[in-house]
């Protein structure tokens, strides 16, 4: 079965589950602010945006002689856009240290997860990224007029993201956060 049968399959197995919960069919969206970053397994801290989360299909055109109704276009691979995670700026270093070793030319690639939680705070969906390593970190802007956080975010290179759906999670804690296709 295909990604995209499977992932039907577990969504009616999430509707089976709940209708014996008597919740019906409601599906509602996921919010955007429950959301967790791991790299290699262990929980970073807390990140106010994380963004680029996509994947693209790269294209091209095939001239077609005598074909003036449409273009053909192939496809040529998957390119993925850079992860940017931005957070207050802490004492925690882990990821300025981690650029300052990719400057010195140690890249150390390193495996993580982008979480989505419900709103029971219970893991839904997780792109996970591998092979990834920092090369832009971002500094915070001053400005002595405001009293607001200084943040920081790191640029991180990755070789792919896949997305993983928590079907335990949902079912103990309610389907209403089940994401439609």
């Amino acid at each position: 079965m295909g990604n995209f049968g499977t992932a039907m399959a577990r969504v009616g197995t999430a509707m089976s589950i709940a209708g014996s919960l008597g919740l019906g069919n409601r599906v509602d969206p996921a919010m955007a602010h429950h959301f967790e970053v791991e790299i290699d397994g262990l929980l970073v801290g807390g990140f106010t945006e994380v963004s680029g989360l996509d994947v693209e299909l790269k294209t091209f055109p095939v001239p077609e002689g005598g074909q003036n109704d449409f273009e053909e276009v192939r496809t040529s691979g998957v390119k993925h856009s850079r992860l940017v995670l931005k957070r207050g700026l802490t004492t925690a270093d882990m990821l300025w240290q981690w650029h300052a070793d990719a400057m010195q030319g140690k890249i150390e690639r390193r495996n993580g997860s982008i979480v989505l939680m419900t709103s029971n705070l219970l893991e839904m969906w997780r792109w996970n990224f591998r092979d990834a390593y920092p090369v832009k970190w971002t500094g915070p802007a001053f400005k002595a007029g405001e009293a607001a956080v200084a943040f920081e975010s790191i640029e991180l290179v990755h070789r792919g993201i896949s997305k993983d759906l928590n079907l335990t999670g949902m079912a103990i804690g309610g389907v209403s956060a089940i994401a439609s296709l």
